[in-house]
């Protein structure tokens, strides 16, 4: 049992790059986290870790020793969650993250249907646009769209990720219409700035037909959320780029409308993201299983999909 414990130390203190944050994470003192690791070394008779005062590096050995463990650690550490569940019922803080708005439009209203079925389930909901480390901050799973996929990370997609072009009819009204994508180089933009990089990207329009143009609006003003960008749209501020979720509202509700209606941006897909292991842990099943099964029901898919 020692020893299992001394690897999961290094395990954490591997995947965070810091025995004080790894420590923090096992409700320990980083002293023992050292400690541990140091026995753990002392017993396999090499170094696993290259130590200064400003960083933790693996060495070569320690790399090689964490692939061969990582997942078997995992897999230990699941089962015994798995088992000692509520009366083998899924149990447990489940750590998720999320946008901010998306989650509390379309995730939060979830929450009472699901601690029905799961009432041994602690959510630990996390709202944040930005991309997070599943593994190295220790979530079990993640709700999002356009992000990277690390190693030892899958995703299972909930819907498109279609992005549309949207204005009030207050600021369509006296203007020429717009009939081709050429056409909105005269328009003010209202842009969507990345929380990850912090750029505008270029984007590409597509139409239902497959063909492809440039997006041409003049950037008049840029927002870093869909929701904000819908808001100032419906002030007949300029033609937003706009995620389809935060749209369908505004939508729906007549303040805006679609511009060119045939075209929109292919943005991939929003999914859920979750720590790929041999034995998953119950509290992440049942979580991935019903918003999944959820998202279905309500033909969010389809409300989404921008053509």
């Amino acid at each position: 049992m020692e020893t299992f414990s001394s690897i999961e130390c290094f395990v954490r203190s591997a995947e965070v790059g810091s025995f004080a944050e790894a420590a923090r994470r096992l409700s320990l003192t980083p002293a023992a986290v050292g400690k541990s690791v140091a026995k753990l070394e002392a017993r396999l008779g090499v170094r696993l870790f290259q130590r200064s005062t400003r960083s933790l590096t693996l060495t070569e050995a320690g790399h090689r020793f964490l692939g061969e463990v990582s997942s078997s650690l995992h897999t230990i550490q699941n089962a015994v969650a798995n088992l000692a569940s509520a009366e083998g019922r899924p149990a447990g803080t489940l750590k998720v993250s999320m946008g901010t708005v998306f989650g509390r439009l379309y995730v939060v209203p979830l929450l009472g249907e699901f601690l029905r079925r799961f009432p041994a389930i602690n959510p630990d909901w996390h709202f944040d646009n930005r991309q997070v480390d599943l593994i190295a901050q220790g979530f079990d799973a993640a709700i999002g769209g356009g992000f990277e996929l690390p190693q030892g990370v899958v995703a299972r997609k909930l819907t498109p990720a279609h992005r549309v072009l949207v204005a009030s009819a207050e600021y369509l009204a006296g203007r020429e219409a717009i009939v081709e994508p050429d056409d909105l180089k005269y328009h003010d933009g209202i842009l969507i700035r990345s929380p990850q990089t912090g750029r505008v990207r270029s984007w590409q329009l597509t139409s239902r037909t497959q063909q492809h143009s440039p997006l041409t609006l003049k950037a008049r003003m840029t927002m870093s959320d869909s929701e904000a960008a819908c808001a100032t749209a419906a002030q007949g501020l300029g033609i937003a780029l706009v995620s389809m979720p935060f749209a369908v509202g505004y939508l729906a509700a007549g303040t805006l409308q679609r511009v060119l209606p045939d075209w929109y941006v292919d943005d991939g897909n929003i999914s859920i993201y979750y720590a790929e292991h041999k034995l998953l842990p119950g509290k992440t099943r049942a979580f991935v299983d019903f918003i999944i099964e959820q998202f279905a029901e309500q033909g969010l898919g389809q409300r989404f999909s921008a053509v």
